[in-house]
């Protein structure tokens, strides 16, 4: 369990700095974007081990992605593209 809990908090700071490099112009301060990386893969290996019990570490991962990477999307902020309004409006 704690090596599961190990490798899903690694797994969220990997997908917190794959985020930040890429969509950096879109993100807030980057603490904030790892810190929210990594509780992101701690809940969601929390859940996945809840859910499905001990002996699915790859599964619990899995889980640990897709919350991660669900929580860094709720970051994200617009381009700026499409959000001007006309005067008239």
């Amino acid at each position: 369990m704690i090596l599961e809990a190990l490798g899903s908090a690694v797994l969220g700071l990997l997908l917190a700095w794959a985020a930040f490099h890429r969509l950096s112009h879109r993100l807030p301060a980057p603490t904030m974007v790892f810190a929210t990386g990594v509780a992101g893969a701690l809940f969601g290996d929390f859940v996945t081990h809840s859910a499905l019990g001990p002996g699915n570490a790859l599964l619990s991962l899995l889980g640990a992605a897709v919350v991660s990477a669900a929580s860094l999307s709720l970051l994200l902020r617009p381009t700026g593209r499409g959000l001007r309004r006309s005067a008239t409006a």
